[in-house]
């Protein structure tokens, strides 16, 4: 394992480096720096697999310099070493790999390197997969590994959620750190705001390693005046059901079974989870691309009476549009069709509820009045004891 220490006490150097490979052994000590601001330079040029780093350096914070040096290597492991006492370490454990007291102890220090060790490993296993992964932003963000399922992410904060899905939406694209500020710390003033961000890329990209998400990284722009995310090989489900969505053959009989499976890819409204407003102009766009490749399929069964299928089209309509009438009126119709008069009534029943209690808004008189005619329809065939 090729580590470098970073202290501005050589002592403090010397002894780590003694113990790292002499003591523990399997340890080569490539760069050791009293200057924190050489760091980031030499780090791109070592490519080291761990850097022991001290928090309380003169010139820059700690945690500032471990997000710099995320950015320059995201794929080194940080290990704080600290004389905080306990509780102060506590929340510097919260972010990083490990973090080691001082004065260092022999056993609490092969306890890290097992622990180094482990990740390395397990990070080498995760970059041999066949398959990429995948990032879901369909209803919530969730990460897929090869051959496992989506999980939802463990975000450190919430302001780390949005910012990692603000990122994901302008991938490839460097952020300025004043939008960012304004976006997510609009009442702090710019050295505060800087903080905050340096912590929240830095709890970022250790749920992405923790997630064994190594093909997604954030970069730091020149000057480090802002920050782009790119996801590597990694898949983003959007982008993909977008790209198949714009690819598919015309709506003709050999074709129904990947119009269906498209339809079935979206799960969910971009990010509707969470709702950012600032999300919401992507959020409308894909779904009325959906809405109108749904309204298609429905329009092509009806026109074949093809009922069965197009009801189902329409009650997944419903489910992710549940204020959109129309779905509702295809429905009523479709149950009547098929002699459903219970399915009727709730369809109506439901709309009413919807529209008038939910958003104090009435029923379109079209649907009314062909609802009233029915059910004036209805009572005169019993009557008639049809």
């Amino acid at each position: 394992m090729r580590t470098i220490l970073v202290d501005d006490e050589r002592l403090a150097l010397a002894q780590l480096k003694k113990l790292l490979e002499r003591d523990i052994g399997d340890i080569e000590v490539i760069g050791m720096y009293t200057d924190p601001l050489q760091v980031c330079d030499q780090a791109r040029k070592l490519r080291p697999d761990a850097v022991f780093l001290d928090i309380q350096m003169p010139g820059i914070d700690g945690l500032e310099l471990a997000e710099r040096l995320q950015s320059a290597v995201p794929e080194a492991e940080i290990v704080f070493v600290t004389a905080y006492d306990q509780y102060a370490v506590q929340a510097f454990e919260l972010h990083a790999l490990d973090y080691v007291m001082k004065p260092v102890q022999l056993d609490r220090l092969q306890k890290t390197i097992d622990r180094l060790k482990d990740r390395i490993l397990s990070s080498c296993d995760n970059g041999t997969a066949e398959e990429p992964p995948v990032i879901s932003c369909f209803h919530q963000i969730k990460f897929q590994l090869p051959g496992g399922q989506p999980l939802s992410v463990k975000w450190r904060t919430s302001k780390a959620q949005e910012l990692f899905a603000y990122l994901l939406h302008h991938r490839d694209r460097t952020v300025d750190r004043e939008t960012l500020f304004e976006l997510l710390w609009p009442d702090f003033d710019s050295i505060r705001a800087a903080k905050q961000l340096y912590t929240t890329i830095y709890h970022i990209r250790q749920t992405l390693k923790s997630a064994g998400l190594q093909a997604v990284t954030i970069h730091s722009g020149e000057l480090e005046v802002g920050y782009k995310l790119t996801i590597g090989e990694a898949r983003l489900d959007v982008a993909e059901w977008e790209a198949r969505l714009k690819r598919l053959p015309a709506l003709e009989a050999g074709h129904m079974e990947e119009h269906e499976q498209v339809l079935g890819m979206y799960i969910g409204h971009y990010l509707g989870e969470v709702e950012y407003l600032w999300s919401e102009h992507e959020r409308e766009r894909l779904r009325r691309l959906w809405m109108h490749h749904a309204e298609g399929l429905s329009d092509y069964y009806l026109e074949r009476g093809m009922i069965v299928a197009a009801l189902q089209v329409n009650q997944r309509i419903q489910h992710y549009l549940p204020y959109d009438e129309e779905s509702y009126f295809t429905l009523m119709k479709l149950y009547d069709s098929l002699g459903d008069t219970a399915g009727v009534e709730d369809q109506y029943w439901l709309l009413t509820s919807r529209l008038e209690r939910e958003l104090d808004s009435a029923v379109s008189p079209a649907i009314t009045k062909w609802y009233d005619s029915w059910k004036e329809q209805r009572g005169r065939a019993r009557l008639a004891g049809v």
